[in-house]
């Protein structure tokens, strides 16, 4: 099999089923798996999802158990080449995965791929390619300080705004909203840190693979990302204290 797409749920069922839809379209010439992690849901994802989606496995936890492990659990059953982590709160066109796929293909240093996220809106986020996150380039990001100094690598390092959207670029740190990495890569690096419950372990996983030798690709393949959508990001404070949390976590293994 050549692609398992893999996809975590948490009470974002009408995303879901949106993105489900674009998945479905966009494997429709590739030999595909779809699976879906749903983190206990309480939206009626777990009797809709299903009936919608015959084709898909569906894995239900009975509780929360993380953005990570809940990957992990997909992965470990997953038959395919390549692994797509994908939030459920993404679009994608029809030819997003041909043409991403091709690219790994063809580049055999290949670590992982990630690719150019837009909002609703068409506006680009700049999390599709990121630095890698130095202290000072968190408390930049936190306080908004690389807002008022956009040109400063050190504040404003988190975001890799000095390569150019629309260009293919080497990256240090993608974004786990889309991630395509080989099974090859993740057998010789291992799966994703499970003590990230959320955010920060698409960070560390990427700088685990490029210290394995592999390179991080950021193509510009537009796809749509409803930001904060599959993590109901409401509270500023929560996010400031999952992130920091995160980062904390970060800090200690390097």
């Amino acid at each position: 099999m050549k692609l398992s797409v893999i996809i975590v749920n948490y009470n974002v069922c009408g995303f879901l089923e949106q993105c489900l839809h674009s998945v479905y379209r966009a494997v429709a010439s590739i030999d595909a798996e779809v699976i879906v992690i749903d983190n206990a849901s309480t939206d009626g994802s777990r009797g809709r999802i299903p009936t919608l989606f015959p084709h898909l496995i569906y894995i239900y936890n009975e509780r929360n158990v993380g953005f990570a492990r809940a990957c992990n659990q997909g992965i470990r059953q997953a038959e395919g080449a390549y692994m797509l982590l994908l939030n459920p709160d993404t679009l994608l066109a029809d030819d997003t995965l041909t043409t991403v796929l091709s690219f790994a293909d063809t580049h055999p240093d290949t670590g992982a791929i990630g690719v150019k996220m837009v909002d609703g809106n068409g506006r680009f986020l700049p999390e599709s390619k990121r630095g890698i996150p130095t202290p000072a380039v968190a408390l930049g990001k936190l306080t908004g300080l690389y807002r008022l100094f956009p040109r400063s690598r050190k504040l404003n390092g988190y975001y890799r705004n000095d390569l150019s959207a629309d260009a293919v670029h080497r990256v240090e740190v993608l974004a786990g909203a889309f991630m395509l990495i080989p099974r090859t890569v993740l057998d010789r690096v291992g799966l994703l840190d499970e003590a990230f419950f959320m955010y920060g372990e698409d960070i560390e996983l990427s700088l685990r693979i490029l210290r394995s030798g592999f390179v991080n690709y950021y193509l510009p393949c537009p796809i749509v990302h409803y930001k904060g959508k599959s993590t109901r990001r409401k509270c500023s404070l929560r996010y400031i204290r999952s992130f920091y949390g995160a980062m904390l976590i970060y800090y200690r293994k390097r």
